[in-house]
């Protein structure tokens, strides 16, 4: 027997990530110096103030025990206090922000707490594993909504109406998420007013995923979705401190707005876990509640990142679009190696280049013309893979050839195979 046999996981498609990952994880067991370009991971530290106050905490034996499943109130307070300043809007930290085990774990346990087998939810196609995932986890279906490229209004939503139009059952929720990971899209207010104004209409929940909130490069702040007036009848949002404050192996987020989701994810996670290790929690309190300077260093960070891709990249002969926003470039497959599919160019780019990237594919089928690209190693580093992929982009003839001779005649580019 194998975990086939469980009903959820047969409802979960091949993870289309570990090949390229056990592709690197083989190249480096050989030796090879790989660039990881792939994996959205921060390399920044943890700023110095908040991890002292980390060890100041967990040197109290008060702190040792069981914590609260929805977060501390001085934690809450702090994260209401952050949607006061940043985007004007103020929270009931009692009944309208909980804690949770960074933004994935929130939303995939609210996919828990509201969904009913056989409920559909709409999300856009490509988005990150877990918007549709977790609903699929959880019984639900999904319909995806395809965006796989810049997105406005006028484009969103007659593709949303269409979708709401022939759903059945009459969908749940919509999931966004802005800046978007994968594709790095941007959208502005107006976007979540009509978007806002239209599922009230429609009855359906609003999900979104703010966890890039403070990655952006253009000097215009992203908005939340709460900011809408009468936003929070329908719609709660995700935020994390993963990126911001470059604390992802903490696991430190929230979910702020509508009180009846916040409630349903507050009552289901009181069965499932006690919350984060105090001390982390008063870590957190003391990032969000501290000095700010640590954000804006990882911003010009980024954006230096960006900056050298971009430019690297155009002059080895592959445009790119810069993203004004996330810690991602969505790189569309260079014309040469189009018809290989992300999959493939993802491998060729690891077996001849020796850099890692992610597959489009693996963030839905819309996205496989695309190839992801995390801004999670040093410029120098990053310089070495433009040179690298150069050398790729010089002779696509002869690297297409390599490659697959390379992986054996048993396996052809994904396009011809669907």
């Amino acid at each position: 027997m194998d975990d086939s046999e469980f009903h959820r996981l047969k409802r979960l498609p091949p993870y289309v990530f570990a090949e390229v990952n056990a592709m690197k994880a083989r190249a480096r067991g050989a030796g090879q110096d790989v660039i990881d370009l792939g994996m959205g991971n921060p390399d920044l530290p943890t700023a110095p103030h908040i991890v002292a106050k980390l060890a100041e905490a967990a040197a109290n034996p008060r702190a040792h025990g069981y914590s609260a499943s929805r977060g501390i109130p001085g934690l809450r307070k702090a994260q209401a206090a952050y949607y006061a300043r940043r985007f004007g809007v103020e929270l009931d930290p009692e009944t309208e922000v909980i804690v949770t085990l960074g933004s994935k774990e929130g939303l995939a346990n609210l996919a828990q707490a509201i969904t009913s087998p056989g409920d559909t939810v709409l999300v856009p196609n490509p988005s990150y594993p877990i918007h549709p995932y977790g609903f699929i986890i959880a019984g639900g279906s999904v319909r995806h909504i395809p965006v796989p490229g810049s997105t406005s209004i006028e484009e969103f939503l007659p593709a949303l109406e269409r979708a709401v139009r022939h759903a059945v059952p009459k969908p749940l929720a919509l999931v966004l998420n802005y800046p978007s990971n994968p594709t790095a899209q941007v959208v502005d207010l107006d976007f979540y007013g009509a978007i806002v104004d239209f599922c009230k209409r429609e009855g359906i929940w609003i999900l979104s995923d703010l966890a890039y909130a403070e990655i952006y490069f253009d000097g215009v702040p992203p908005p939340s979705v709460l900011q809408v007036p009468g936003a929070r009848d329908i719609a709660i949002e995700f935020t994390s401190m993963s990126k911001t404050y470059s604390m992802a192996g903490w696991r430190m987020g929230f979910a702020a707005g509508n009180k009846t989701l916040i409630q349903a994810l507050t009552r289901i996670k009181s069965y499932l876990d006690y919350g984060a290790f105090t001390p982390i929690q008063v870590a957190a309190t003391a990032a969000l509640n501290g000095p700010q300077d640590c954000i804006a260093e990882a911003r010009n960070t980024y954006k230096e990142r960006r900056d050298v891709l971009i430019e690297g990249l155009k002059g080895a002969g592959w445009d790119l679009p810069a993203p004004s926003a996330s810690m991602f470039a969505w790189a569309p497959l260079p014309k040469e190696f189009a018809e290989l599919g992300s999959l493939a160019f993802s491998k060729l780019l690891l077996t001849q280049a020796n850099v890692a990237v992610s597959p489009g594919i693996g963030f839905g089928e819309h996205g496989d013309a695309h190839v992801r690209i995390a801004l999670v190693e040093n410029k120098h580093r990053i310089r070495q893979a433009v040179r690298n992929i150069r050398t790729v982009m010089a002779d696509p003839g002869r690297a297409i050839d390599l490659y697959l001779r390379g992986v054996g005649d048993n396996i052809t580019p994904i396009k011809a195979r669907a």
